[in-house]
């Protein structure tokens, strides 16, 4: 544990050390290459760009008000999605009682690496411990116990907000590795298998993906988790995975359909219309602040941040172009005439939340880099030339390129650039995926498709053993089975020999 947290403030003192000695080189630049130096790269923008600040406790971080703002537009975005079916939100206890972790043996199994315990207070030695909450399963469930007694107290679908916290690794990384983040995660009851299994499919489908396509701008790949891969606890488990321009998947988010093993751990049942007694089905389903690190490796580039506009809580900036002070007859000069049509603007596109960058300490030149190092979606830049003529120019971020616009459009002109960079990201990242896609059944191509940073399409055997050659043969692993995977003709799984019962998806992970 020591070592991690060394590990950690070792990150953040370098990056300190680092800004330090380029300063005079470069105030506010990303000094990292994005493919070639990764981990370094991600470092500088998320300090940079006011995401993150690093604490004294290795894998904790605090967020910062412009990341903390994306976040609150993934919650607000999908409690939306949440009342539409009649998910309900709730707040259950941090600390899990040891006995209530230990009931499924599957599930306690596959997290007690990761549990923090709580074994005192004060001077005082708990005489049971206490979990802090690595995900709910086991302090919900004992409660739906007592709720849950017939088929009409069914279904149950509660959601909460929440952070959690999971130990268990070397390498932290803010918002893709965290030790403590925050999350939403479901968890819903049903009388039958059918209903639980559709609201499985359904919270990742129209849920999850809807939040990563409409607000991240970010194409993913759906399918079911490998025998190996999946939730432990779970009949199966459903992921959204992200291929991103580094050349590696990660996560985006999971739902489990659970089955029957947790309410036959925590007795859950209910009394049915025919008046037979049954164990209910259940589903868990989550979505996460790594959504963040996964949005920041998607768009981002060398220059620094690359918001999508509808996560952006300030949309446009206005840079005025300011000359030498002219104070002379007592008449508005030409620098208060361009701030006064500077804040016109800004009130004409208040529904941007705009803001105007006229601090006088820093050169016109430092707050556009400023500008494009935040990651603002637009930048109008407005001097006297400029207004003379009746225009602004104005740039998008992911193209940095500059467009003259008459002031009097700017609104409507402002508002079609961000639903088009939007758009644009998102075709760019899917481009991006389908490209880098290559299906193949033959091993060593497989080896070089995986090895150039690309996907792999193939079929497997399904068996957990299958993952382990995986791993060891190609150095990827495996992604998700595809929802559409089909095997036309008899093929042989190329990692054990053995006949192939799915399609699936291979890569390296970050």
């Amino acid at each position: 544990m020591a070592e991690n947290m060394q590990k950690d403030q070792k990150n953040q003192n370098n990056h300190n050390t680092q800004k330090v000695q380029n300063e005079s080189k470069d105030d506010k630049g990303i000094l990292f290459d994005k493919v070639n130096d990764t981990n370094a790269w991600y470092t500088d923008i998320i300090n940079k760009c006011d995401l993150i600040e690093y604490t004294d406790v290795s894998g904790c971080y605090i967020l910062k008000p412009r990341s903390q703002f994306i976040w609150d537009k993934i919650r607000d975005f999908m409690n939306h999605e949440f009342k539409k079916r009649g998910i309900k939100n709730a707040s259950f206890p941090l600390l899990i009682p040891e006995h209530f972790l230990m009931k499924e043996k599957e599930h306690v199994e596959g997290f007690s690496p990761e549990v923090a315990w709580v074994t005192e207070t004060g001077n005082t030695k708990l005489s049971e411990r206490l979990a802090i909450r690595p995900t709910s399963e086991t302090i919900m469930y004992p409660a739906y116990s007592k709720w849950i007694r017939s088929y009409n107290d069914l279904p149950l679908r509660l959601n909460q907000w929440c952070s959690v916290v999971r130990w268990e690794f070397k390498n932290p990384m803010p918002f893709l590795r965290s030790r403590e983040f925050l999350w939403q995660e479901g968890h819903t009851v049903f009388a039958t298998k059918q209903e639980a299994d559709d609201e499985a499919h359904d919270i990742l489908t129209n849920i999850y993906a809807k939040t990563y396509k409409e607000l991240l701008a970010i194409p993913s790949l759906m399918g079911r988790k490998s025998d190996r891969e999946k939730f432990a606890g779970a009949d199966y488990t459903l992921s959204c995975e992200v291929f991103l321009p580094v050349g590696k998947a990660i996560q985006g988010c999971t739902s489990h359909y659970l089955g029957q093993n947790f309410s036959k751990a925590f007795d859950i049942k209910f009394k049915d219309k025919d008046g037979s007694e049954k164990y209910a089905y259940q589903n868990s389903w989550g979505f996460s602040t790594r959504s963040l690190g996964v949005m920041l490796m998607a768009h981002s580039d060398s220059k620094g941040l690359v918001l999508p506009p509808r996560v952006a809580e300030n949309k446009v900036i206005i840079i005025p172009v300011l000359g030498k002070e002219d104070k002379g007859n007592g008449k508005e000069n030409d620098n208060e005439k361009v701030m006064h049509a500077a804040k016109e603007i800004a009130h004409a596109l208040h529904a941007f939340d705009p803001i105007i960058d006229d601090r006088s300490q820093y050169s016109y030149g430092w707050k556009l880099n400023d500008a494009e190092l935040k990651g603002y979606p637009i930048r109008i830049e407005l001097g006297k030339k400029e207004l003379e003529k009746g225009m602004a120019t104005v740039v998008r971020r992911d193209l940095l390129t500059k467009v003259a616009v008459e002031i009097p459009v700017l609104k409507d002109e402002v508002h079609i650039m961000l639903e088009k960079m939007h758009d644009d990201l998102y075709d760019k990242a899917k481009k991006f995926l389908d490209a880098s896609i290559e299906e193949s059944y033959d091993l060593e191509r497989i080896k070089e498709i995986v090895a150039s940073g690309r996907i792999a399409l193939t079929v497997f055997s399904g068996e957990k053993e299958a993952d382990e050659i995986i791993r060891e043969k190609t150095g990827g692993k495996t992604l998700v089975i595809p929802f559409d995977s089909k095997i036309t003709a008899h093929k042989t799984c190329p990692f054990t020999g053995h006949v192939a019962k799915y399609q699936i998806y291979i890569a390296k992970s970050l």
